[in-house]
């Protein structure tokens, strides 16, 4: 059982966070914690320059409250949104808030991720604590 547990949730909210959520719950200690954590991809400066003023925090903002209100009815789950990097952010953020489980879901992997690596794959390669991916 884990104490403190991070779920990664595309900013689309795919339709995996669901069952991550189940997942989450099950493998809680009781009085543990689950934070569902999307990350926002930051926008690169030459197109941020012509943005309006706290528009890349507003984008923020809207992501969090967006997973809270989809993901709100799960008792002790706390939203958060970042911007950044998506596996970085991940990583960083279980870090440094004393995650001991992240559970993220994969899609099968095609050419690209093979070159690449995809969020779910950088993340079980780099954790410093247990994964469990959905797929």
């Amino acid at each position: 059982m884990y104490e403190h547990i991070l779920i990664g949730v595309a900013p689309d909210h795919a339709p995996g966070s669901g069952a991550a959520v189940e997942i989450a719950e099950c493998l809680r200690k009781k009085g543990g914690r689950i934070t569902a954590l999307t990350v926002i991809e930051d926008i690169p400066p030459y197109v941020a320059q012509y943005l309006p003023p706290g528009q890349v925090e507003k984008n923020r903002a809207e992501a969090e409250v967006s997973l809270k209100a989809e993901l709100g009815g799960v008792k002790g789950l706390k939203a958060v949104a970042v911007i950044g990097q998506a596996a970085a952010s991940i990583l960083d953020y279980a870090e440094t808030h004393g995650v001991d489980c992240i559970i993220i879901a994969s899609h099968r992997p095609g050419l690209s991720d093979y070159f690449l690596g995809s969020t779910a794959s950088r993340v079980v390669r780099h954790a410093l604590c247990s994964v469990h991916v959905v797929r």
